[in-house]
């Protein structure tokens, strides 16, 4: 048993429940920055402050998934250290839970990254139809966007034709005409043939989801190899036991 003991700590703190109680504690360590000095997570949402207050709920969620982890942490290296068989299987079944509900929402996103594109060209279309020039986030967004990228509207200037933009300022944002003078009228924008905004974003979202897909999938093979030490303590704890009470007898 003593050799087994050995094997349990060395084998299960650091791939297990090291990685839980250190992204555990850092989860906690932001959700607690959030919620308590929200001013200062406000003040670098910068223009998107107005919006800010909603997310600083996110701040409880953190809290509550950092504190989650921790205790599967706990819970992985009790059960390694005292060679309990139902914290080991408790720690499996968890860890299991959790891991299925990663991939079926790994599916699902498969699943709508089709249909991606359209999802975001009816939300773009919608919100420089009806949000921009009337919704401070909306016009400072796509401001920052058309002017940094060089491009006017989502496909093209079509998507402002009819705007409330349009029909507050009597012609389009300048950005849409090559001129870059005010009143930028449809005619000039078509003449000027400015790209839409469509590529630069879709070419950020997916280089985004690439970095988000590698994150995911590091953590699910790091949650594979903390349920295969768990159930291989546990099978060999299983194993001792049934020596040690067949040698009593």
């Amino acid at each position: 048993m003593y050799r087994f003991s050995i094997l349990s700590r060395q084998t299960f703190f650091l791939p297990g429940s090291f990685f839980f109680n250190l992204a555990g504690l850092a989860l906690m360590a932001v959700g607690i920055w959030v919620s308590v000095d929200s001013g200062s997570f406000l003040t670098l949402l910068g223009p998107f402050s107005k919006q800010g207050v909603q997310f600083v709920n996110v701040g409880y969620l953190c809290i509550a998934l950092g504190a989650v982890l921790v205790l599967l942490g706990l819970l992985g290296s009790c059960g390694a250290h005292g060679e309990n068989k139902c914290l080991l299987l408790s720690f499996f079944s968890i860890i299991l839970v959790i891991y299925v509900a990663e991939v079926a929402a790994a599916v699902v996103a498969l699943a709508y990254s089709y249909f991606a594109e359209d999802i975001l060209k009816a939300w773009a279309t919608e919100s420089l139809q009806n949000g921009y020039s009337s919704d401070v986030v909306a016009t400072t967004t796509w401001n920052s966007t058309m002017t940094e990228l060089k491009c006017c509207g989502f496909s093209n200037y079509t998507d402002l034709l009819g705007s409330k933009f349009e029909e507050n300022e009597g012609s389009l944002p300048v950005v849409c005409c090559w001129t870059n003078i005010a009143p930028c009228s449809p005619a000039e924008a078509e003449r000027s043939a400015v790209q839409g905004c469509s590529r630069h974003i879709l070419e950020s979202l997916r280089k985004h989801a690439y970095i988000l897909g590698a994150i995911t999938t590091a953590i699910g093979a790091l949650e594979v190899v903390a349920m295969t030490v768990s159930m291989y303590l546990y099978c060999r704890l299983d194993n001792e036991t049934s020596r040690v009470i067949s040698e009593k007898h």
